[in-house]
């Protein structure tokens, strides 16, 4: 008998928002700040309330933090709330070996809310799979930040004005900061333009920038208004305003000369994230005055997530356009608003519950038990972890391109795509037949129900061990 889970609602990606769920959010942060405002500091939350005086929020830190843990636990206590905390494993009884999965599953006893950051991609969702109250990702390897990015896009509109059409540029490790990957969807949702500036051989990660340009209705545009490839660095990402057919080659009649002139609304800098680096003696760019003193920054925000180490010149801290302090006090009220949001604190405003937890993909899921069938080939996935192996199924989203009978897999985890290069090898097993073909055709002919019955084999030869054979004798004479 299956048990029953009761409704609720997870946040691991900055994509688990609509983006009219994001304005509520900012919308129930800008209302704890004008009544709970320190009168010395406008963007400082500096008294408290009672409206969360009987739930708890337990914080669940596998790794170092100090401003998302202490932001968290000042916006429990600041919304009349209690905290408990586990912020050191080595005193945890993860020690002892104890499973992430096993873990969640008590703490979500003890408390109402629970954030969790982890080393490992996707830790943030197995975490929401295994837990009866809201998960909220406070940072999960190096997939996603998502309310890092509330706070970021917070203090862009209350600068800004407005979230839409505005230029950012994003400087340093690109690759490694999960701060990044969710600011860059999030901006491009808004129909941003995304400048990168990344440090050498720190770029988008392959998955984020297929996303951006496939998913996000992003185009690449070099900044001299030539045509570009991807992964050249000397191009933006620019979103279009309407859908259109997705291409690197910008149409002929739109004139983007304007749009590429365009001053910078913001800069964002990042620091080396050298706990995600082998080679931890690379060169790294110094965002200066000097560098900042180009006309196109004038206007510029510059913002930082924090901690920063060398990245950004300390004695830029006095100039009008640093905002990171101000970016990192909107940690409290935006992060009230999401706990409070989550645990349906106001009579008027609230997020859609799930019985899942989350709303139902776009993409249709293949799932298939412990063991079976095609797994996650991100060493860094939580898939891969040897204590949660067992309690992480093998769940990939199967996203269709353009291409008729094409697809491309995607960790339901870590959402880091299935290695594309071995997916002209794959072979897809009918358990219901016994019989097996070449390429992922079947997965997009399939949907629902019938996607359970399907098994992916990386290579023809694994199928026939399996027990499958081929649908044709052609296929089953190669596979020889």
């Amino acid at each position: 008998m299956t048990k029953i889970r009761p409704l609720t609602r997870h946040i691991v990606s900055i994509n688990d928002l609509t983006n009219a769920e994001i304005e509520t959010v900012f919308e129930v942060a800008q209302g704890f700040l004008k009544e709970l405002r320190d009168p010395k500091i406008h963007y400082r939350i500096g008294r408290s309330t009672n409206l969360a005086s009987k739930s708890i929020l337990a914080s669940l830190f596998y790794e170092p933090s100090t401003r998302t843990r202490l932001s968290f636990e000042s916006a429990m206590l600041r919304l009349g709330g209690a905290n408990i905390t586990s912020a050191d494993p080595a005193v945890s009884s993860a020690a002892k070996g104890e499973s992430l999965a096993d873990t969640i599953r008590v703490i979500s006893n003890y408390a109402d809310i629970v954030v969790i950051r982890h080393p490992r991609d996707g830790a943030a969702r197995l975490a929401a799979e295994y837990s009866q109250v809201p998960v909220i990702n406070g940072g999960d390897g190096s997939h996603e930040h998502p309310t890092q990015t509330l706070c970021d896009l917070f203090m862009l509109r209350s600068k800004k004005k407005t979230l839409k059409n505005l230029k950012v540029a994003i400087s340093g490790d690109l690759k490694g900061s999960r701060t990044i990957h969710s600011f860059v969807y999030a901006l491009a949702r808004f129909g941003a333009t995304i400048d990168p500036l990344p440090a050498p051989g720190m770029e988008l990660p392959a998955h984020v920038d297929r996303r951006l340009r496939e998913e996000f209705n992003c185009r690449m545009v070099s900044k001299d208004s030539g045509l570009t490839q991807s992964g050249t660095l000397d191009a933006l990402y620019v979103t279009a305003n309407q859908p259109h057919q997705l291409s690197l080659i910008p149409d002929p009649d739109v004139d983007y000369g304007p749009l590429l002139q365009q001053k910078i609304d913001a800069v964002y800098v990042t620091r080396f994230q050298k706990e995600r680096w082998s080679d931890k003696d690379r060169p790294y760019p110094k965002i200066d005055a000097k560098f900042l003193g180009e006309d196109k920054f004038s206007n510029a925000s510059v913002m930082h997530p924090l901690p920063r180490v060398n990245e950004l010149d300390a004695s830029f801290d006095s100039d009008r356009r640093a905002v990171y302090f101000q970016q990192a006090a909107y940690g409290v009220p935006i992060r009230m608003a999401l706990i409070s949001l989550l645990l349906h604190l106001h009579k008027s405003k609230t997020l859609r519950q799930f019985d899942s937890g989350f709303a139902k993909s776009k993409h249709p899921i293949y799932m298939q038990p412990i063991g079976v069938g095609l797994q996650c080939d991100n060493p860094n996935c939580i898939t891969g972890d040897p204590s949660e192996r067992q309690y992480a199924a093998n769940k990939l989203f199967v996203v269709e391109e353009d291409t008729p009978q094409h697809c491309k897999l995607r960790c339901a985890y870590c959402e880091k795509d299935v290695d594309e290069g071995a997916a002209d090898d794959f072979v897809v097993g009918d358990m219901t037949k016994h019989t097996y073909s070449e390429g992922l055709g079947a997965l997009v002919r399939g949907s629902g129900e019938r996607l359970r019955h399907l098994v992916i084999h990386r290579r023809a030869k694994d199928a026939a061990k399996a027990g499958f054979v081929s649908r044709t004798p052609r296929t089953k004479a190669r596979a020889s």
